[in-house]
Parts: C-alpha cells; structure tokens; sequence
C-alpha cells in the first residue's frame, strides 16, 4: 500500500517519472529474479552444510 502511495505521489508531482518506472518496474524485476534464486539456494546449501555439522552435537544432546 505504501509503495503505491509513493508512486501515486510521483504521479502528482513527476506525471512522465512514475509513468517510468509503471513500466520498467517488470523488467527490472525479471532482471533481478535470477539473484534472488541464486541467494535462495545458497542460503538452503549454507543451511543443510549448518544441520549436517551441528547433528552430532543435537544427537549427543538427545542420548545425554
């Protein structure tokens, strides 16, 4: 909701800005959709290699 008062405001003051960024908004977010990926499954990698090494501990924890 924020966001689209912001850009109700540009449109009020900057009528050809917030025509701009109406349009490039898509396309720079499919330009940025990849790192996103990218950043999702380095943090399931970084969060499997963090259970692998803390389960010997969780385990010894468990039998204690």
């Amino acid at each position: 909701m924020l966001t689209f008062l912001l850009w109700a405001l540009l449109l009020i003051l900057c009528w050809p800005l917030a025509i701009l960024a109406l349009v490039l908004y898509p396309i720079v977010w499919l330009m940025l959709l990849p790192f996103r990926l990218v950043g999702i499954a380095v943090g399931g990698v970084l969060s499997l290699i963090w259970a692998i090494f803390t389960l010997p501990l969780r385990l010894a924890r468990r039998i204690a």
